[in-house]
């Protein structure tokens, strides 16, 4: 566990943040971001192997902010709950069911909370401009990229988009008659294709192509740095410290729902 410094005391309070997952490439640049907000205070991280509620007893976070990894962020987020602490997950990969049981927990408490399948400005807008778009166009496939140690795929700005978009009309797939390799149309969802890249040198991209006779339209996020998640995160901390409200997804913070 790392503590980091606190904020200027001729200050108004600031909310007191922690990370889970503080030594992973996205953990360390929320804290970064978190560490140079003037409203917020960083009060240190916890990994793999600490003593999480030992450390929220310690520390009292107002907010946890989780990047970590599917087989930990719920227990996680769970935990802070217990412990009277605001959930920020960034983790995909979280069982419809556990987001749920998140809700649920945040609810009883009376405390807010967001489980949000991408943290990116950009990346959100894309999914609106996109459910604008739907409607116009018969077909439609999704394609995600992202670093080569991502755990889950499709990623859940993926899976997010094709159920949005699913939601707004019945789309045209076209079902190939030979697949000479397995898998090569991808998953389906929703009459929606989606496709999972992972290459190294990739942070987070996506594509959501439409197609009409006769023409395409493609509307494209690319990610070139992890410091894209780190102002729709600093959002969400500020919004569930403040209400106690759940948030499923960035736009509903963003006004686009």
């Amino acid at each position: 566990m790392v503590a980091a410094a606190g904020t200027d005391p001729a200050s108004a309070p600031a909310i007191r943040v922690a990370v889970a997952g503080y030594r992973g490439k996205v953990g360390a640049e929320m804290a970064r971001g978190i560490e140079t907000a003037p409203d917020l205070e960083y009060v240190g991280g916890v990994e793999v192997g600490d003593d999480l509620a030992a450390f929220l007893a310690a520390e009292r976070p107002a907010a946890l902010v989780d990047f970590t990894h599917p087989s930990a962020a719920l227990d996680n987020a769970l935990q802070a709950v217990a412990a009277g602490c605001r959930p920020v997950v960034g983790t995909t990969g979280i069982p419809a069911e556990g987001v749920k049981r998140l809700e649920e927990a945040c609810g009883a408490a009376g405390l807010g909370g967001i489980v949000a399948p991408n943290f990116s400005v950009g990346a959100v807008v894309m999914m609106r401009l996109a459910e604008i778009a739907a409607p116009y166009f018969s077909a439609v496939e999704v394609i995600e990229m992202h670093h080569q140690a991502k755990a889950d795929a499709p990623s859940g700005t993926a899976l997010a988009t094709a159920r949005r978009l699913g939601a707004r009309r019945k789309f045209d797939y076209a079902r190939t008659e030979k697949l000479t390799l397995d898998g090569v149309r991808g998953g389906v969802e929703g009459g929606v294709a989606v496709h999972s890249v992972r290459l190294p040198g990739l942070v987070a991209d996506q594509e959501v192509i439409f197609g009409l006779d006769g023409q395409t339209l493609t509307i494209t996020h690319r990610t070139t740095s992890r410091e894209a998640f780190v102002p729709g995160v600093l959002l969400a901390i500020r919004r569930v410290a403040s209400e106690p409200r759940f948030y499923r997804a960035l736009d509903e913070l963003l006004g686009f729902t």
